[in-house]
């Protein structure tokens, strides 16, 4: 699994990312992953995509594993993912690359787009579709209608979210996290943390082993998760830089795969919904959408053949039409 596949250290945007990376020759492929995971939640698509000509690299987003953690919330906002990015790109010298990105790399990926068209050629997004900006609402207002409970409420205020990973092993929160099956929004009863809430199943599924997310406990276990929780105390910040980009659609080629059992499609107002809708249609005209059956939440590993062909298949559809 993976051999072969070459790590080291780039410096992007005054920080130093790890970088994991396979294949040389071909088109670049950017793989940005999400929370809370690494490079290595794409290990199936590096191995696959690399063995059909693909040069990918796959990067430790700042504040996770071997890559650059800084300390304050206000540095992970869209404007630095974004911009360590393009950052990435230039030291491959590459003007036009192909991207994908899962649940936080999606989000990254979208703005990407949104900020400069002109360095990719093809996006792909999984999980997490593109939500034209409310004009009137921020982030942390919307997400209150669902109580303290939400996760992502409970992650804004620095240290709270971290006193409770802390209750618990990495191993344990890793598979709280990695082996969800819930297609509600993650929201805990009153005066309950969500990672005392979420539940891990009797059994591993077969997608992934036991080893498999040690890797990920062992990195999590040096680098904490102060750094990837930043990402979600940005949201506000990221509301007030996108102004600019009020009603802006996304121009550029993109494919949306997700499973039909992700977290929040639940319900008549769940992600699904939209993604079937025509909102997401008209704010992304150039849209192919996929729906993996059975699918949750962590797609790209859970139903890692069917994902990698689906990135392929676009990949190839548009690398035919330079």
């Amino acid at each position: 699994m993976t051999s072969s596949v070459r790590e080291k250290k780039i410096k992007t945007n005054g920080i130093w990312l790890n970088v994991a990376e396979k294949g040389e020759d071909g088109p670049l492929v950017l793989l940005l992953h999400g929370f809370p995971e690494t490079w290595f939640s794409w290990r199936h698509q590096i191995d696959f995509l690399s063995s059909h000509g693909y040069h990918v690299v796959a990067p430790d987003l700042r504040g996770y594993a071997d890559s650059d953690s800084p300390p304050s919330h206000e540095s992970y906002t869209v404007s630095h993912l974004v911009a360590d990015v393009i950052g990435l790109l230039d030291h491959y010298g590459t003007a036009q690359a192909f991207v994908a990105g899962h649940d936080w790399g999606a989000i990254i990926g979208w703005t990407l787009c949104l900020f400069r068209p002109d360095r990719v050629k093809g996006f792909i997004s999984l999980s997490v579709p593109y939500f034209p900006r409310d004009p009137k609402l921020k982030p942390s207002e919307f997400f209150k209608m669902f109580g303290d409970g939400l996760y992502i409420t409970q992650f804004q205020k620095p240290g709270r979210a971290e006193a409770a990973f802390a209750k618990h092993d990495c191993l344990t929160i890793m598979k709280k996290f990695l082996l969800i099956t819930r297609t509600d929004y993650l929201v805990a009863p009153p005066d309950t943390e969500i990672i005392d809430h979420l539940e891990i199943p009797s059994t591993i599924p077969d997608w992934i082993t036991e080893e498999e997310i040690q890797v990920y406990a062992d990195k999590f276990q040096r680098s904490g998760f102060t750094g990837p929780l930043n990402y979600y105390r940005a949201m506000d910040l990221n509301w007030e830089i996108l102004a600019p980009w009020q009603d802006s659609k996304i121009v550029v080629p993109t494919k949306f795969i997700a499973g039909n059992k992700d977290i929040g499609n639940e319900g008549p107002k769940g992600t699904m919904e939209y993604v079937k809708g025509e909102m997401f249609k008209s704010v992304v005209p150039d849209l192919e959408v996929v729906v993996i059956e059975d699918g949750h939440h962590f797609i790209q590993q859970e139903k890692s053949e069917q994902v990698s062909q689906e990135i392929l298949s676009f990949l190839n559809k548009l690398s035919k039409t330079e």
